[in-house]
């Protein structure tokens, strides 16, 4: 997977642009995560079971830069961020949601 904005017109869409932005094996479980409201790194971390730290910071900058999750940070020492969906991340819910439901039928 490329760590890089992808750049799609409506015109010129394709799966492999879609796949460049949430094809990483943790992109969709984060975004599940986060479909339940703003969560901190650490908790990110805890939640999505089997990522290190090194792959999480990729996925959530890919994602950033894609415009899929908005990354705040505060002021405070240590600093705190917060990550939360975009409404462009919010709407591949209901895609992440079938392909669960899909595995849970076909998949042992």
């Amino acid at each position: 997977m490329t760590n890089k904005k992808v750049n799609i017109s409506e015109n010129n869409c394709s799966l492999k642009d879609v796949l460049d932005i949430i094809g990483g094996k943790w992109a969709m479980p984060i975004i599940y995560h986060l479909s339940k409201g703003k969560m901190r790194f650490k908790e990110l971390e805890r939640n999505v079971e089997g990522i290190n730290t090194r792959m999480l910071v990729k996925e959530l900058k890919n994602m950033d830069a894609n415009g899929i999750i908005t990354r705040e940070v505060f002021a405070t020492v240590p600093p705190t961020v917060e990550y939360t969906l975009t409404v462009k991340g919010e709407k591949l819910l209901p895609s992440i949601t079938s392909l669960y439901s899909w595995g849970q039928e076909f998949i042992d």
